[in-house]
């Protein structure tokens, strides 16, 4: 490290005796660096990426109009609870802001670095002189001193303001991920919700063929012990009671499952949502359908690409910041203060002394250190463009995909609502021709069986259907609005 400071600076506590020479020398070497400054390393240009004005068959901008409230459109005020409980006490969402506290903290400690330090000191020393090291008996001496030393970095080649630039570029990051913290947990708890009823609605129907069933056993009981049946007959329709009694345990435990997870995801207990939510309810519906034209650049609002581009700004301000390096700084010293060895004096005039300079240091032989940093920093720059790229493409096949998901599951969800009536229709006509003794009674289990599997299968897709209108919400960024927080993210002062 090379250093060179002004002579005037070599002594701080000696008292200028030239008037404001050294000032004025100071303030003209000031007015020159600023004069003449520069900001070093690459300026940061938004990436322009490749994307199709709209995507393959998705939804129209106006279906998504009001993409920050999304879980309205299933017009369900649990659901809306829900959302506004978890917003309010996540932990997940309470660790991010932790963050983004810390984030803007740290951004102003940068911003910092701009500003001259002033430091105050004040003494007061009480010393005596050996006799035995001098000869002569000096006695004691007190010295009293009080002042202030200031010390200001000229970002002549503008490392600091880079520095700043970084900070403020990381900080926005860091908002856009508590951003995504958001997204994911508002899908989370509406998927959460909405597989809850679907396993409710599903209860319901177990429950209701159980009963249907056992009625039928019964009346086949009744037959055998008037001889107008067989062992067979009843063997079969009890076998198809507790096959269907077998899937209560299993759709219980999914209802408490779920229940308990909701309950975690707003910060409280698992079986705190137990009463709240055991009573069944419909499976949320969203709009009927949706139509297509959906503009590609609506991703970019998602808060995830959004922080992969302010991570890759970050990461090119900080070449500017490793190149600042190659360059000498220049610093600007001075203090001032009162020095006496009596009290009563002490704010007299003539006990002010002051002194200062500028001053200047070079990394002369650090230069291949330098060097290297330097490439370190395009190296994480050119990553943080890589990265930033991959977050788009798989922007871009997550949002075609959940169109495809959701499209195709409404497709699939009409087909098994006409294989529910059909069974339905099957199941009526099968006990009829049986009550007629035309047809054996396997015939009538069988289609009952066929008609049990349909109703499953379409409250299943029921509850696709609402669950992947969700992740098509997701992966548009919706909801990434902070509560009490806008669009944009303005510079920290």
């Amino acid at each position: 490290m090379f250093s060179y400071l002004n002579p005037t600076q070599q002594n701080l506590s000696t008292r200028c005796q030239s008037g404001a020479r050294p000032a004025v020398v100071a303030l003209s070497v000031v007015a020159s660096l600023l004069i003449f400054g520069c900001t070093v390393g690459p300026d940061y240009k938004a990436p322009q990426a490749n994307m199709p004005e709209t995507f393959h068959a998705s939804p129209s901008a106006e279906s998504f109009a009001d993409l920050a409230h999304w879980w309205k459109t299933f017009n369900d005020p649990m659901l809306d609870q829900l959302i506004d409980d978890a917003i309010a006490s996540n932990l997940d969402m309470q660790l991010a802001q932790a963050r983004v506290r810390e984030a803007r903290a740290q951004l102003i400690a940068a911003g910092a670095s701009l500003k001259p330090t002033v430091d105050a000191t004040a003494a007061d020393t009480l010393s005596r002189t050996s006799e035995n090291a001098n000869g002569v008996s000096t006695g004691s001496r007190n010295m009293m001193q009080a002042g202030f030393d200031a010390n200001w970095e000229l970002d002549v080649f503008g490392g600091n303001r880079r520095s700043i630039e970084a900070s403020q570029a990381s900080y926005e990051s860091i908002v856009e991920q508590s951003r995504n913290t958001l997204v994911t947990l508002l899908a989370e708890v509406a998927t959460n919700y909405i597989r809850l009823r679907g396993y409710q609605y599903e209860l319901s129907l177990v429950d209701a063929n159980v009963v249907s069933q056992q009625d039928t056993l019964d009346i086949q009981k009744s037959r055998l012990k008037a001889g107008i049946t067989t062992d067979l007959t009843v063997a079969q329709s009890e076998a198809l009671v507790q096959t269907t009694r077998a899937q209560i345990p299993t759709l219980q435990a999914q209802i408490k499952q779920t229940i308990h997870r909701l309950g975690v995801l707003l910060g409280q207990s698992p079986a705190s949502l137990m009463s709240r939510l055991e009573v069944n309810k419909p499976i949320p519906l969203g709009p009927p359908s949706i139509p297509t034209g959906v503009p590609a650049q609506l991703l970019r609002r998602r808060p995830d690409i959004r922080a992969a581009e302010r991570s890759l700004a970050s990461a090119t301000a900080k070449i500017g910041v490793q190149t600042a390096e190659l360059y000498p700084k220049f610093t600007l010293n001075g203090t001032i203060g009162l020095s006496s060895t009596q009290l009563s004096n002490f704010a007299d005039n003539r006990s002010l002394f002051y002194s200062l300079g500028p001053g200047v240091s070079w990394r002369l032989f650090d230069g291949n250190l330098i060097k290297a940093n330097i490439q370190t920093a395009e190296a994480q720059r050119d990553q943080a463009a890589i990265t930033y790229q991959q977050s788009l493409l798989t922007a871009m096949e997550e949002v075609e995909n959940a169109v495809v998901f959701y499209d195709r599951e409404q497709a699939r969800r009409d087909m098994l609502q006409k294989s529910v009536d059909a069974n339905q229709r099957a199941a009526d006509h099968a006990i009829k021709l049986n009550d007629a003794g035309l047809v054996d009674f396997i015939n009538v289990l069988t289609a009952k069986q066929s008609l049990n599997q349909a109703q499953s299968a379409l409250a299943q897709s029921q509850t696709a259907v609402s669950t992947d209108l969700v992740y098509l919400y997701k992966v548009l960024g919706g909801g990434w609005e902070l509560p009490g927080e806008s669009d944009d993210v303005t510079m920290v002062k």
